[in-house]
């Protein structure tokens, strides 16, 4: 079997001859960290993106089979995004930066985390009809300038990407990645302002969500159209943080819960039975409208300090309900008896079936390279 056999094998409760291996890729600072010791150069730490050429020889070295989050990525986003620029800069070296979501956020030197947003450019009707809906219309070229892993090199889609898509001759699943439904809205606006709007202006909230979601559906159907063929769907979110959901479950289920059904259901129709979602944070709050919708795959599953796992949600969901990820990265800074103890926690997991382990997000700069490589060993005597 090759790893797409495998990944897929495992999702379906079908047999396989060992687990994948599989990991979701990497911090910038991780890389530079591991390019000064001398595991990488500095042009891979520099040009590492996920799926892409240099993602792949990095998995190889590590020992990983492949990176869950290769995708194809058509633009389901601003089009064109904010032109980035300075907007101001301080004695203290800190910046205020226009990003490409139109956000000014705090640049700092040396700093690791998320910028701090400090304005953001939609925050009324007035800013999304002249800023942001025009940027939000479908245009075959979001599908037809898109770019395609094809093994050690990338093409664009009109340049022999949908030629390799339409074959489907891979060894590693790849997704079809059918955008946000609500998490880029939520950076667009902010946590407070979008909490806001939905009782200032609640029209204005409903149409930039339908917006959003017919912009993403007509995207998906125009790649499924072209004949392209994919292994799973897949979206991004990250709509939690580590006490639940940044939006209320209840709206969420009410306005964001039909896009996602219609999106399902179109994919589910192309055959794809396997549908991922991304979302950090604590998200059982949630799954149950996810899963309801037609999303049957969690995804990366963070353990954080509130113990995420598949097997609660499983008891409450049944086998339809999959996972991958849950493996608590945070060992790889320890040593290797942390990795076994980390290992043995996830042979229960493995055993309920439709489970592919995961470090829980990006391997973050106190991740040591001979322990990830351990990992990777581990897991194939492991589950061989």
């Amino acid at each position: 079997m090759n790893n797409r056999e495998r990944a897929l094998a495992v999702l379906r409760y079908q047999e396989y001859d060992r687990m994948p291996v599989v990991h979701f890729g990497f911090w910038d600072e991780t890389l530079l960290a591991w390019a000064q010791q001398g595991h990488i150069t500095e042009t891979q730490a520099h040009t590492w993106a996920d799926g892409n050429p240099v993602d792949v020889e990095i998995t190889r070295l590590l020992g990983f089979d492949f990176n869950w989050y290769s995708c194809f990525h058509p633009n389901t986003g601003l089009r064109p995004p904010f032109e980035p620029h300075l907007v101001a800069e301080f004695p203290d070296g800190s910046q205020h930066v226009m990003n490409a979501d139109g956000n000014i956020v705090l640049h700092r030197p040396e700093a690791g985390s998320i910028p701090a947003e400090i304005a953001h450019t939609l925050k009324d009707r007035a800013s999304w009809e002249a800023e942001f809906k025009p940027r939000l219309q479908f245009a075959p070229e979001r599908v037809t300038e898109a770019w395609v892993n094809v093994g050690q090199e990338m093409v664009r889609f009109d340049q022999g990407g949908l030629e390799y898509l339409q074959k489907g001759e891979r060894d590693i699943p790849y997704g079809l990645h059918c955008g946000s439904l609500y998490g880029k809205i939520r950076d667009w606006l902010g946590l407070v302002n979008s909490s806001y709007l939905q009782v200032d202006d609640p029209e204005l909230f409903d149409e930039i969500i339908d917006t959003v979601g017919t912009l993403c559906y007509q995207v998906t159907r125009a790649a499924l159209e072209s004949g392209a063929k994919f292994d799973f769907a897949h979206f991004w979110e990250d709509i939690c943080f580590r006490e639940g959901p940044l939006i209320n479950p209840r709206v969420f289920r009410q306005k964001v819960g039909p896009h996602y059904k219609r999106i399902t259901e179109l994919v589910n129709s192309y055959g794809l039975d396997i549908v991922s979602l991304d979302c950090d944070g604590k998200i059982d709050d949630l799954v149950p409208i996810w899963f309801e919708n037609g999303v049957n795959t969690m995804f990366p599953i963070e353990v954080g300090v509130w113990n995420a796992s598949i097997a609660s949600w499983r008891e409450k969901y049944g086998r339809g309900l999959r996972g991958v990820g849950g493996m608590d990265k945070r060992v790889f800074a320890y040593d290797y008896a942390a990795i076994d103890a980390e290992i043995e926690r996830l042979k229960p997991l493995v055993e309920l079936g439709g489970y592919i382990p995961c470090p829980d997000h990006r391997l973050p700069p106190n991740a040591k390279w001979e322990n990830v490589q351990y990992y990777c060993e581990r897991m194939r005597k492991t589950f061989g």
